[in-house]
């Protein structure tokens, strides 16, 4: 099984980067790093579920 992982998965080759002056990431990583920050953008904006019956219950 490992060898038919191998003949899918090509790592023979150098990495892909993002190079911005000292920083060095690579784009799986930056990619990762910006589907964070939307989930935490959503998190902030999005009210909480069952906020509308909170409210009204008061």
């Amino acid at each position: 099984m490992t060898v038919l992982l191998g003949a899918v998965f090509n790592l023979n080759h150098p990495a892909h980067t993002v190079d911005w002056h000292f920083i060095h990431l690579s784009v799986a990583n930056v990619v990762v790093i910006a589907l964070m920050l939307v989930v935490f953008v959503l998190a902030i904006l999005l009210p909480f579920p069952g906020a509308a019956r909170r409210r009204d219950a008061s």
